[in-house]
């Protein structure tokens, strides 16, 4: 009789080992956004980047002669595509740091258990429409939190390019005269 109840205790004891808790399932979520979160850091830290090279684009255009343009385009770009590979490590860390309390804390608070089960499925449930509703909600904190401490770390960094860029800019040379 012992041996049943033992056995009982076990079989009980391994189900709610196996139970996924909310967190369990919260965590669950964030993992399976890991790649969104990724990509939308990378995009945070490239936005500057295309601003820089659009602005340089233009004094390139407006400044330097034409035989020099393609070539110190392609520098420019090399320095930002450098920028880029660097910085977005450090966005990507932080927002997967950043995750459990932000996106993670939403997840926490909107959704019940039995919904982050269905979630974690991704069916396509009225849940599904709840979590895409829920998004800008999410990942605003995400995105808000991550630009303030990313930016101790890249804003020295992100200046001293923009300085690069300029003083390359500025020993082109003056644009050429146009003819009337």
């Amino acid at each position: 009789m012992n041996k049943a109840v033992a056995a009982l205790l076990l079989a009980a004891a391994a189900t709610l080992a196996h139970a996924e808790t909310k967190k369990d399932l919260v965590d669950k979520v964030l993992q399976l956004q890991r790649p969104f979160i990724e990509n939308q850091a990378r995009a945070l830290a490239e936005r500057p980047l295309a601003v820089m090279m659009q602005s340089a684009n233009v004094v390139v255009q407006q400044r330097v002669p034409l035989e020099k343009r393609e070539a110190l385009l392609k520098d420019i770009q090399a320095e930002l595509r450098k920028f880029a590979e660097e910085s977005t490590p450090i966005m990507r860390d932080h927002a997967v740091r950043l995750m459990p309390q932000t996106t993670g804390a939403v997840l926490d608070a909107k959704f019940s258990e039995a919904e982050l089960k269905q979630l974690v499925g991704i069916l396509e449930s009225p849940v599904f429409r709840k979590y895409q509703q829920s998004t800008d909600e999410m990942f605003r904190p995400l995105n808000d939190k991550l630009l303030q401490e990313a930016r101790v770390d890249l804003e020295p960094r992100l200046k001293a390019l923009e300085q690069s860029i300029r003083k390359k800019l500025d020993d082109a040379g003056p644009a050429p005269a146009t003819k009337p």
